[in-house]
């Protein structure tokens, strides 16, 4: 299959102001986009692009006073089939695991492993170790918090969410994530593009959202602690400790977000 990916987001701001965004699709996507992926700035200022010590692209601009829109596109191919589910998956000992992987069983600043390790042992430590501990963590999440755009709150950490019982898909990213970790399972942040696609349109289409990763007998399987179901069309973008480390803008000033559009849509085969 197809999918036609976008956005058009437009701030507003009184004097220049630098930027880094990173909207660019994952390089591990690379060899699926279909011709070219194109990311334009309106004034058309330079973005000069990078990769962030998370292999993630980044690209750095400076937005003219008034401010700027950013528009992206670009056309995928997917195999169209659901997030892989393999229960067989085992969790490795922490002296097993790589250099690379050690970065992400440590605490970081929406995910503070020291404040919740008592509280993850006593809900998961008698659940067997790997795959079957991963999802008794993420069905733990998306029983125990209530989804809700109200609750959006950009400084909410993991304690937060586990004592407020509510969020957004970063929050239960970041609750779930920073569960696995207090549990010795490398985990990682994940944002990108996942499209209401073979799955019933929610109130409210999905466009950018936010899961994590795990690191299971040597690789990274994706799980979903907001939806808990495996989902088709999921199009990775960044990942990083927690959402500080993938956030689609970051400005080094004073901005308005005035719009923010994103489409993530499988294009229908004549």
């Amino acid at each position: 299959m197809e999918i036609k990916v976008g956005f058009e987001i437009s701030y507003t701001a009184a004097q220049p102001t630098p930027m880094v965004i990173m909207l660019s699709i994952h390089p591990s996507r690379f060899s699926d986009i279909v011709g070219t992926e194109r990311i334009v700035a309106e004034p058309d200022v330079p973005i000069g692009f990078y990769r962030d010590s998370f292999g993630n692209v980044c690209g750095r601009l400076v937005a003219p006073a008034g401010g700027v829109t950013l528009r992206g596109d670009a056309l995928v191919r997917d195999s169209g089939l659901p997030d892989v589910v393999v229960p067989t998956a085992q969790q490795l000992p922490v002296e097993q695991l790589p250099d690379d992987v050690l970065l992400y069983l440590m605490p970081s600043r929406y995910c503070e492993t020291d404040k919740l390790t008592d509280i993850a042992w006593s809900l998961f430590g008698k659940t067997p170790p790997g795959w079957a501990r991963v999802q008794a963590i993420v069905d733990f999440v998306h029983q125990h918090v209530t989804f809700g755009y109200q609750h959006a709150h950009h400084m909410k950490s993991a304690q937060d969410v586990y004592e407020q019982r509510t969020g957004v898909c970063r929050d239960f990213a970041h609750l779930a994530l920073t569960l696995c970790r207090c549990m010795g399972i490398p985990a990682r942040y994940c944002t990108g593009y996942l499209g209401d696609i073979g799955v019933p349109p929610e109130p409210e289409p999905m466009d950018f959202s936010g899961w994590f990763e795990v690191y299971l007998s040597g690789q990274w399987y994706t799980f979903d602690a907001r939806h808990n179901v495996p989902r088709i069309g999921r199009i990775l973008m960044g990942t990083g400790r927690d959402a500080a480390d993938v956030a689609l803008t970051t400005s080094f000033g004073r901005m308005t977000l005035a719009k923010f559009v994103v489409v993530t849509d499988e294009v229908v085969m004549a």
